[in-house]
């Protein structure tokens, strides 16, 4: 399928690991220009340097960006722009989940939350709009989580800052509509990313990985009977960015391996 992608340039706050990065690659495949961004230093240039295996140094933008920071997410939008002459499509792929229950969350944990899954957002598609608005066929997309609406009591923080998300995600594709920029959140459930590596290698490390997943997905009864890869949420991301989304606005998909069961 032609997803007309050729010579867009997309946006990935976060795309330097996980689900992130696989969206880089795959835009890349679709003949798009990439920009990706991450705070630490050594993994943008591994990213950079991954994705040259996908396409030209000319299609490829990568730099550093704290996305809880605005002053740093108006200077990496804009200098994307510069670079590539215009954005087409934005995708918020940062974030990273907080455990614990009320009591124990602390007021820096709380903010850390909040910055990062709420005015990140808020923060890039601000310094985009102008873009977006000049590219005449903008897309937004916001990547979230099944806890926006089925929220776990360990996981409050976490939860309650994604289910914002899917309210301003719903509210921005009201507003934006008449600048045709489509606003979409894809919701993930357990993909196998950076952040459950980490978690398998300290919590089982001699443990067989493929193991380790089953029983994962055995014990949070994901219907599919396995947990989801960064390819699979890459693959809704890319659609979602395409022409072949042109009529698909203020919607959240799931990629949970059918595990949401929220209407």
């Amino acid at each position: 399928m032609h997803l007309g992608l050729e010579g867009k340039v997309a946006v990935i706050m976060g795309g330097t690991s996980g689900v992130g990065l696989k969206t880089a690659e795959m835009f890349l495949e679709e003949g798009a220009k990439v920009a990706v961004c991450g705070r630490n230093q050594e993994r943008k240039e591994a990213a950079h340097n991954h994705l040259l295996n996908y396409g030209t140094p000319k299609k490829i933008f990568a730099n550093t960006c704290d996305v809880t920071n605005e002053n740093q997410v108006n200077h990496f939008i804009e200098s994307v722009a510069e670079n590539f002459g215009g954005i087409d499509i934005l995708v918020n792929a940062a974030g990273h989940s907080t455990m614990g229950y009320f009591f124990d969350i602390t007021n820096e944990q709380w903010d850390e939350q909040i910055r990062l899954k709420y005015f990140s957002i808020i923060y890039a598609v601000r310094a985009a709009h102008p873009h977006l608005v000049k590219s005449g066929s903008g897309r937004i997309i916001n990547i979230n989580a099944t806890l926006a609406k089925e929220p776990e009591r360990h996981m409050i923080a976490t939860a309650a800052t994604r289910a914002g998300l899917l309210n301003l995600s719903k509210t921005l594709a009201h507003e934006l509509a008449p600048d045709n920029i489509l606003v979409n959140s894809v919701s993930l459930g357990l993909i196998r990313t950076d952040q459950w590596e980490r978690r398998r290698k300290k919590n089982a490390p001699e443990e067989d990985p493929e193991s380790y997943y089953h029983e994962l997905a055995k014990k949070r009864n994901i219907p599919l009977g396995r947990v989801g890869e960064p390819e699979e949420v890459a693959s809704v991301i890319v659609f979602l960015a395409s022409d072949k989304s042109s009529y698909v606005s203020g919607s959240t998909i799931e990629t949970a391996g059918g595990l949401g069961k929220a209407l």
